[in-house]
């Protein structure tokens, strides 16, 4: 099996920040692309921002300069350090990642179970 647990969403203030981190375990062979999606109440969910095994960094134009993506490959783990939050950040936050476990011949996407982040203005 393989899960991704996810920590850090809570509630701030406008302008304050908040650090989402996402840890996956289990029967884990490789891991490609980590990274992170929003949800918020009547809406789609959108891509935040990704990051490659190699470090490659893809990010939604309404986050750029404000949320950093990064990963420690070593403990199969992303985290994003939010700034500058506004009220419009507010959603549910989930980790996704591509990963191959050991007894699976191809990789796949899974996901984590969320964690809110409210921001009040």
């Amino acid at each position: 099996q393989v899960q991704l647990v996810e920590s850090g969403g809570g509630l701030v203030q406008a302008g304050g920040s908040l650090r989402l981190s996402c840890a996956a375990s289990g029967s884990i062979f490789s891991i490609n692309t980590m990274g992170w999606y929003r949800q918020a109440p009547g809406k789609q969910r959108e891509l935040v921002a990704t990051m490659t095994s190699s470090g490659s960094t893809n990010y939604a134009e309404s986050v750029k300069g404000r949320f950093t993506i990064s990963r420690d490959n070593a403990k199969n783990t992303v985290y994003l350090q939010m700034n500058s939050l506004k009220p419009e950040d507010t959603a549910v936050y989930y980790c996704q990642a591509q990963i191959k476990a050991y007894y699976t011949d191809y990789a796949r996407n899974y996901w984590g179970q969320g964690t809110q982040v409210t921001v009040s203005s």
